[in-house]
């Protein structure tokens, strides 16, 4: 789903607990241990997670449609 406006984008992120903002990229963060062999693993302290970026792009951001109330 394609999300245009800066406000909408912030109340999604507001509103998921698992959404957060690097910059103006849209991050989805999960605990998992297949993040230590996945190419989308990240370790952060010392849990592994399953991360999803979601930068904008010219039309706005593409994100999926389970995040957008």
């Amino acid at each position: 789903m394609i999300i245009k406006e800066l406000d909408h984008m912030e109340n999604i992120v507001a509103s998921n607990k698992s959404l957060t903002w690097d910059g103006w990229t849209v991050v989805s963060r999960y605990p998992s241990e297949k993040g230590r062999t996945s190419k989308a693993g990240v370790m952060i302290g010392s849990k592994w997670y399953i991360e999803s970026r979601f930068a904008p792009e010219r039309t706005g951001w593409n994100i999926p449609s389970k995040f957008v109330e």
